[in-house]
């Protein structure tokens, strides 16, 4: 018990690093020519990784064995939820300037707004329903809903593609590795359904 208590501190303030890093470079003015921009991506950046790790987690329980991880999943996807609330804060603040009448207008200027607004809605209603009494009431739903942080994740991907201007390398590997997580749980769904009709 220990032992977990101790990692969870751990993974906590890790995960609040990168906060700690943006807070430290805005502050000391370090943030190149456009300082919102830079901090609008670094945040949504981070929503993606947390995504990441969070979703790698069942992969490497069930193939490395590392169950320790698994009392940990909850906390990364809560954090995925955290950068996403930040990236959305700071393009509202930053880049809106709190100006919501001007929100419908950058949807219809900005397409990859139209992948990222559901993801981010996703993540919200994941994160409320997080819970383990929120787990009791939903029952068998619980499960299904919470499937859905794949549609969020392929369409965080699909907001990071669309936004590229010049070079693709975090549209294909934030893709490459969108695609690894999705298909392996895929094969293993397809791997189940398979044990079931035989054993029928």
């Amino acid at each position: 018990m220990t032992v977990v208590w101790w990692r969870r501190i751990a993974i906590f303030l890790l995960a609040l690093s990168p906060l700690a890093f943006i807070t430290y470079m805005t502050v000391t003015q370090q943030l190149g020519a456009d300082p919102a921009k830079t901090i609008v991506l670094f945040t949504g950046e981070w929503a993606i990784y947390f995504l990441f790790f969070s979703l790698s987690v069942t992969p490497l329980v069930r193939l490395a064995k590392w169950r320790w991880l698994m009392v940990h999943r909850r906390m990364l996807g809560l954090f995925a939820l955290f950068y996403a609330l930040c990236h959305v804060a700071s393009y509202l603040v930053f880049i809106l300037g709190l100006d919501l009448s001007r929100f419908v207008s950058e949807l219809v200027k900005r397409p990859y707004i139209t992948a990222g607004a559901p993801a981010v809605l996703i993540l919200i209603a994941l994160g409320v329903t997080s819970t383990k009494g929120m787990m009791r009431r939903l029952g068998k739903n619980w499960q299904k809903l919470h499937r859905l942080v794949y549609v969020a994740l392929f369409l965080g991907w699909v907001h990071v593609l669309w936004q590229v201007r010049s070079s693709y390398f975090h549209a294909v590997l934030f893709g490459v590795i969108t695609l690894v997580l999705l298909g392996i749980r895929f094969y293993w769904h397809r791997q189940k359904l398979q044990k079931q009709k035989k054993a029928a």
